[in-house]
């Protein structure tokens, strides 16, 4: 029947009893189905991480720069990554430095909220903070 009106015998369903096939132009099938996982990749939502990095003796006014910063990724949507750095003999701060990350989620409390509590890795101790739902 296929070949009479110049289509292609397409196995759509191998594992049904019987199995389904069509009777469908197989190059127009494969675009198809090409056009809609392209279309279903772009409604995918796209996560985008923001890193914010500090030292374990940041000072305050670096703090309250880098938390403006942080306010203004969580407002666009995006999560914020933020994690105390420290270099050689610095490790011994581990309670300086998850104090500062304490602080930085206290204050961005109202913007977004924190996904994972600070976690040691090496030398860095990482957070990180989702943007909250916006209510329309």
């Amino acid at each position: 029947m296929a070949e009479e009106q110049g289509l292609d015998l397409v196995e759509i369903s191998p594992n049904a009893d019987p199995p389904v096939c069509k009777i469908i132009d197989y190059k127009k099938f494969l675009y198809q189905q090409k056009k809609k996982q392209k279309e279903l990749k772009s409604k995918a939502i796209k996560v985008i991480i923001k890193e914010i990095r500090f030292g374990p003796n940041t000072d305050e006014h670096d703090f309250n720069f880098k938390l403006n910063h942080a306010k203004k990724f969580l407002e666009d949507g995006a999560k914020v990554k933020a994690f105390v750095f420290f270099r050689g003999r610095s490790i011994l701060f581990k309670e300086q430095g998850e104090i500062l990350l304490l602080k930085f989620a206290t204050e961005l409390e109202d913007f977004g909220k924190v996904e994972q509590m600070p976690r040691l890795e090496g030398k860095r101790m990482i957070m990180f903070i989702s943007p909250k739902k916006k209510k329309k």
